[in-house]
């Protein structure tokens, strides 16, 4: 299993950010490799990816998410994957966005390309062009304020993928 994680700050509002992350479908027009995001429901999302020459078709679920500070998620098969993008007030126009991932790369092209560091390679890229993306637009283009409660609000143990702890608030 690899990980990686990135932060960048971004110049807009924290609502402004976040809201944009939840539009899932607008992920290709920032992020490298992905041909699409298809929400099917509120906490289930189907992915069309490209890395490391090999294309991918899976689907994703949300295992938790609070307005304005986090979206963890875990792939549903392969390729195995799990992750957590929070966002942290810095000023009322500036938000730090993180980004946490585990994948488990499969077959000899994608153990390659984790060796070579593509993943984190189009990891820091996308977070770049979300950067610029969201401050060009200076609004999201739409936003899900809905919540979804992690493991811990649940009553259940924690699920698979749900390896992150979560933030202890949004305030640096």
């Amino acid at each position: 299993m690899s990980s990686i994680e990135h932060s960048i700050d971004v110049n807009v509002p924290i609502r402004t950010a976040y809201n944009q992350w939840t539009q899932f479908e607008s992920f290709p027009e920032f992020m490298e490799g992905v041909e699409s995001v298809k929400q099917l429901n509120d906490t289930r999302t189907a992915w069309i990816v490209e890395i490391a020459g090999v294309r991918r078709e899976f689907e994703a679920e949300i295992t938790e998410q609070h307005p304005d500070e986090r979206v963890a998620w875990k792939s549903l098969d392969r390729p195995h994957q799990s992750g957590v993008v929070t966002f942290h007030h810095l000023t009322p126009d500036t938000t730090r966005v993180t980004l946490q991932l585990e994948y488990d790369p499969e077959g000899f092209a994608e153990t390659a390309g984790d060796w070579l560091q593509i993943v984190r390679i189009r990891v820091r890229g996308d977070l770049e062009r979300f950067k610029t993306f969201i401050e060009a637009r200076g609004a999201e283009t739409g936003g899900w304020r809905g919540d979804v409660p992690g493991p811990q609000d649940r009553g259940s143990g924690p699920l698979p993928g749900d390896q992150f702890p979560p933030t202890s608030g949004r305030q640096l």
